[in-house]
């Protein structure tokens, strides 16, 4: 998958920054026979993502105009966990930004996580044991994350977990959000 948070690079196609919008999306790397050089011209900077699981630990959402279906499930669900906060007329993604925005980084700066108990984890979320990544694969089920695809599953206890994924966005996976996984996960 590929992700966009704005224009990243400087003209020597040196990444200089983040971020320059709250808009984090989450985009499919072939639509339309449309084709790019990356980090050409100054329209965004093209970001990669193993899987969308990966995008949306990093704090990215669906893109509205390339993937509208995925986009539309995901504020549907993501409004069902998020009810207090959640959009209900106009335009949505604004506020679903925001939100995610707030979920993103630490006062510091640093990337922010939070702590659940493993067995209330939905598929799809991005944890922490130690300093390595891995997925929720299943209920108390992990695999471990690398940059060519997931290792083999295996079963933990049900503990405290570090969380990558952004809180309400495991919210949204609770309420039947399905990331599009890379296939190396079963």
């Amino acid at each position: 998958m590929t992700g966009n948070r704005g224009i990243l690079h400087d003209d020597h196609r040196s990444i200089v920054r983040t971020y320059t919008s709250r808009a984090w999306i989450t985009c499919v790397l072939s639509w339309k026979g449309r084709t790019r050089e990356v980090m050409t011209g100054r329209k965004w900077t093209e970001l990669f993502f193993l899987d969308e699981a990966t995008a949306l630990a990093a704090g990215h959402r669906p893109c509205a105009y390339c993937r509208r279906a995925d986009y539309n499930e995901f504020v549907a669900a993501w409004s069902a966990a998020n009810p207090s906060i959640a959009p209900t007329t106009g335009r949505r993604a604004p506020i679903v930004d925001a939100a995610l925005h707030r979920e993103r980084r630490t006062t510091t700066g640093a990337k922010a996580t939070s702590r659940h108990q493993a067995a209330s984890l939905p598929r799809g979320t991005m944890v922490l044991v130690g300093d390595q990544a891995h997925l929720v694969a299943g209920r108390l089920r992990l695999a471990e994350w690398s940059f060519t695809g997931y290792g083999a599953e295996f079963t933990i206890a049900d503990r405290s977990i570090e969380v990558l994924t952004p809180a309400s966005t495991v919210g949204a996976l609770r309420h039947g959000f399905e990331p599009l996984l890379h296939p190396t996960v079963l």
